[in-house]
């Protein structure tokens, strides 16, 4: 997980995903952290990912919600763009 302007990453084990959220174990601390809105890497690269929102917060697991594009109603993702060999 990383914050949105980058300023910090804490490494996170997925334990469930849906359509709709996750719930994380984060080892580090978050205490003080803005968790309002965050990025769920979801690839070494970091191509792809989900923007969050915390939901709860229940020791070292977290649970999550994804965010939705508010103009287009879909879930913020990113993904890997096809590499061209032209």
């Amino acid at each position: 997980m990383m914050a949105i302007d980058g300023t910090w990453q804490r490494p996170c084990t997925l334990l469930d995903i849906s359509n709709s959220g996750a719930r994380l174990q984060v080892k580090d601390s978050i205490e003080g952290l803005n968790l309002k809105e965050f990025f769920l890497l979801l690839s070494s690269t970091g191509l792809a990912f989900r923007r969050c929102e915390l939901v709860r917060i229940n020791g070292e697991e977290i649970g999550v919600k994804f965010v939705e594009d508010k103009e287009t109603g879909k879930k913020k993702k990113g993904r890997a763009l096809a590499r061209s060999d032209s």
